[in-house]
């Protein structure tokens, strides 16, 4: 009897440790993705055509945004930061980076092109 217990015992701690085992394998896997998910956000050529302060939006002529699979077009965004309205204005050359937050898709970083 003793000999049962102590296999059933030595079974269940082995299949705790490759259940572990296996858990920090799957989060190394997650942290992959999103490091992969990060550099897929890339700058982005566009030109502002239109500053809309009181909505927080800004309208861009823009390149491919891989990141979100749109191709070149033109078209409104959200800012993260409504200050950076007050760096644009329409005929501007910028470098941004766009992705979707909370639905909406947002410039998350931008430049004054050079």
């Amino acid at each position: 009897m003793k000999a049962l217990i102590t296999s059933t015992l030595i079974a269940f701690a082995s299949l705790g440790t490759v259940s572990v085992q296996a858990a920090s394998d799957h989060a190394g896997h997650g942290m992959a993705n999103q490091t992969m998910a990060a550099t897929e956000i890339q700058m982005v050529d566009g030109q502002v055509k239109k500053v809309d302060k009181a909505a927080g939006k800004v309208t861009l002529s823009h390149g491919p945004l891989v990141n979100l699979s749109m191709p070149a077009m033109t078209m409104v965004f959200r800012v993260k930061d409504a200050n950076w309205l007050d760096q644009m204005k329409a005929g501007d050359k910028i470098r941004f980076m766009a992705d979707n937050v909370n639905g909406a898709v947002t410039i998350v970083h931008f430049e004054p092109a050079k």
